[in-house]
C-alpha cells in the first residue's frame, strides 16, 4: 500500500489534489502528498507570523540545543532508513546516501555548536564627548519568519542547512522541499517534532500550482528567503521578495579544474572521477570542464574514460551502484542531445554518451567546441568535458569565461602554479589537488555572478537568520 502524507501545516486544510512522489529509477510509485492552496499557505505563515509576534512564546536557546540533540539521536537510531529513503527518492545510490545522513545529523550538532558559539559584541563608546557616559553592545535575536525553497539533490542534507539553522536561531520555518524529493523532508520535520518542536515552529508543504508557491515566497510577512536550485527561479522568486526581506539563493555552475603538467595523475583522476560522476553529475558543484596542458591531455582524458568505463550504473537502492538516475526523464534526453550537438560540433567521443533506461552512461568527451551547451551551460549529468591548453592563464581564462561561477580546482606540485591559480579563478573557493566537489558543512559556500547570492554553510545561514540589536545604555556613573 502506497504511504500517505497529509499537509504538515496546524489547522490548515488540503488542496484536494495529491502529489505523487516515484522512483526515478523505475517510476514506481513511493507515495502521495497532499498539496497546499493559496489559503493552506496563508495558514501556515498567520501562524508563523503569530508566533515569531508573541516574544513570550520565544523558545530558550536551552530548549532549542535540546530539541537538536533529540533530532540527532533520532536520526542516528533510523540512518539507514533514511538513506534508503533518499536513495529511492532522489536516485542518489546507496552508499552515497548513507554518507549524506551521516552529513545531516552531523550538521544538526553543527547547528547546536552555532547557538553555543552565538554572542554579540560591545561598541566602543567613552571616545569623544558624544559618547561620554554611555555603554552599547548588542545581542543576536532571530530575523522572523523564514520561508525556504530546497533541490531535489540532497533531500535530507539541504532540508537540514535550511530549516536547522532557522530552528537553531529562534526563527519559525517554512519549507517547501523540492516535489521530486519531498519524503525526507517530511521525515526530519516529522523528527523535530517527535524531538519537542512545536508543530509551529516548523511547518512542511508542496504544492500543485507554482503560483502557490510564489504566493509564499513573495508575502510580506516573510523576514528571510533560502532558497536551492536552478537559476531561473531563483533570480525571478527573489524578484517577487516584498520590500524588506532578505534572502540567499544558491543555484549552479559549470565547475572547471585545471591539471598542470606536474601533477600526481594517479592521486588526482579519481578524485576527478568522482567529483564528475558523483550523484550523476547532479551537484551544483560538479567537474564539468577540465583543462589539461597539451602535455598530459590525451592521457588525461583516456585514464578518465577508463574510470568512467569502471563505474557501476544502475538501481540506486543496490548497495554496489556508484551511479543511479538522473532524477527525470526528460533530463536524461536532454544530456544526451546535448552530448550529440557536442560530438556533431567535432567533439570527441571517448566513452559513454549511452541511454540506460533513467540512466545515463558515465561520459567523457575530449575538447569539445566553447559554443557547445556541454561547454558553456551547467550539465547536471555524468559528463567530463577534457580540453587541453597551452599555459595556465589561457586555461584560467576560459574557466572564467562563464556567466557562473562557484567552485573551482587545480592539480600541480607547484605552490607558485596553486597559488596563480587560486588568485586567477573567479570562484569563491580553490581546492588544490581535490575535486571541485569537496565541501563540508561549515564552511562558506557561495555561488558567484548568476550562480547565487550570500554565503551558504550552516554557520552563516545561521547568521543570516538573525539581526544584532543594538542597546545603548547612559549612566551617570559611566
Amino acid at each position: 500500500m502506497t504511504t500517505h502524507y497529509p499537509l504538515m501545516i496546524p489547522g490548515a486544510v488540503p488542496s484536494g489534489n495529491t502529489l505523487t512522489v516515484t522512483a526515478p529509477y523505475d517510476d514506481s510509485i513511493i507515495a502521495t502528498l497532499d498539496t497546499a492552496n493559496a489559503a493552506a499557505v496563508k495558514t501556515a505563515l498567520n501562524t508563523a507570523q503569530q508566533l515569531f509576534a508573541d516574544r513570550s512564546r520565544w523558545l530558550s536557546a536551552a530548549e532549542r540545543i535540546a530539541i537538536l540533540k533529540k533530532t540527532a539521536e533520532l536520526m542516528d537510531t533510523q540512518a539507514d532508513d533514511l538513506a534508503m529513503e533518499a536513495a529511492r527518492e532522489g536516485g542518489k545510490p546507496l552508499m552515497d546516501s548513507r554518507v549524506e545522513v551521516a552529513r545531516a545529523i552531523d550538521g544538526v550538532h553543527n547547528c547546536i555548536e552555532c547557538i553555543r558559539g552565538n554572542g554579540g559584541r560591545e561598541i566602543p563608546m567613552g571616545t569623544n564627548l558624544a559618547s561620554q557616559g554611555r555603554l552599547a553592545f548588542t545581542r543576536k535575536e532571530p530575523i522572523g519568519v523564514v520561508v525556504a525553497v530546497s533541490a531535489f539533490n540532497h533531500p535530507l542534507n539541504l532540508i537540514v542547512h535550511q530549516v536547522g539553522p532557522a530552528v537553531a536561531s529562534g526563527c519559525p520555518v517554512i519549507i517547501k522541499p523540492a516535489q521530486d524529493t519531498p519524503l525526507s523532508c517530511y521525515r526530519f520535520v516529522a523528527l523535530l517534532r517527535e524531538a519537542g518542536l512545536p508543530e509551529a515552529w516548523c511547518q512542511a508543504l508542496v504544492v500543485s500550482d507554482l503560483d502557490v508557491a510564489s504566493q509564499l515566497v513573495s508575502d510580506s510577512r516573510v523576514g528571510f528567503f533560502s532558497f536551492i536550485g536552478s537559476a531561473a527561479v531563483g533570480w525571478m522568486l527573489r524578484s517577487k521578495l516584498a520590500p524588506g526581506a532578505r534572502c540567499a539563493l544558491e543555484h549552479g555552475g559549470a565547475a572547471p579544474v585545471i591539471i598542470e603538467a606536474d601533477a600526481d595523475l594517479d592521486d588526482a583522476l579519481p578524485l576527478i572521477a568522482k567529483g564528475g560522476f558523483y550523484h550523476g553529475g547532479q551537484v551544483c558543484v560538479s567537474v564539468q570542464r577540465v583543462f589539461c596542458h597539451c602535455s598530459i591531455a590525451s592521457e588525461v582524458a583516456d585514464r578518465l574514460s577508463t574510470l568512467a568505463q569502471a563505474q557501476v550504473v544502475g538501481d540506486p537502492t543496490d548497495p554496489a551502484t556508484e551511479v543511479g538516475p538522473l532524477i527525470r526523464a526528460k533530463e536524461v534526453d536532454r544530456v544526451q542531445q546535448w552530448v550529440s550537438e557536442a560530438v556533431a560540433a567535432g567533439a570527441e567521443l571517448l566513452t559513454g554518451g549511452e541511454v540506460h533506461g533513467h540512466c545515463y552512461s558515465p561520459t567523457v568527451l575530449f575538447n569539445p567546441p566553447q559554443d557547445a551547451k556541454v561547454s558553456n551551460k551547467e550539465i547536471f549529468g555524468p559528463v567530463i568535458c577534457v580540453y587541453d591548453y597551452v599555459d595556465m592563464d589561457e586555461a584560467l581564462g576560459r574557466a572564467n569565461a562563464l556567466p557562473v561561477a562557484f567552485q573551482a580546482a587545480v592539480f600541480t606540485r607547484s605552490m607558485d602554479k596553486a597559488l596563480q591559480a587560486y588568485r586567477g579563478f573567479d570562484a569563491s573557493a580553490v581546492m588544490i589537488n581535490d575535486h571541485t566537489a569537496f565541501r563540508v558543512d561549515w564552511m562558506p559556500f557561495a555561488g558567484l555572478r548568476q550562480s547565487g547570492l550570500g554565503v551558504g554553510g550552516i554557520p552563516y545561514t545561521y547568521r543570516d537568520m538573525q539581526i544584532e540589536k543594538l542597546m545603548v545604555i547612559r549612566s551617570r556613573v559611566l
